[in-house]
């Protein structure tokens, strides 16, 4: 049963690809940069210790989006990072400048997009 599940979930248009490289960029109608209010989240995450990434003052998040044939966003997948809080938060952000400001998509499918947090 479980197999068949996941045979199912790899034959499915919403099952992410292995290349990340191969897409296309969002296409975005205005770029949107995370400011310091969001940064400070991920700062405060990593200085808790609750990312297994060394401390850092930047982290990028990449992420893989499947949109519709309209430009409606269906899927988010982030790049594990070896912080939960942080690739869940990226999608979340992600979803929300996605919102109005997609432009025309030449076919539904998976595009990439990535997130950088920095702070001082």
């Amino acid at each position: 049963m479980i197999v068949a599940l996941a045979l199912l979930l790899q034959a499915s248009p919403l099952a992410p690809p292995t290349d990340w490289g191969a897409l296309q960029q969002v296409p975005l109608l205005r770029r949107w940069e995370p400011g310091e209010q969001v940064a400070t989240f991920v700062r405060d995450e990593v200085r808790a210790g609750r990312c297994a990434t060394p401390e850092t003052k930047r982290i990028t998040v990449d992420l893989v989006v499947f949109l519709g044939a309209e430009g409606q966003v269906r899927r988010i997948v982030p790049r594990a990072i070896d912080c939960p809080t942080v690739e869940q938060y990226a999608s979340g952000l992600t979803l929300r400048a996605m919102r109005g400001n997609v432009a025309d998509v030449p076919a539904a499918g998976w595009y990439r997009n990535s997130i950088t947090f920095e702070w001082p």
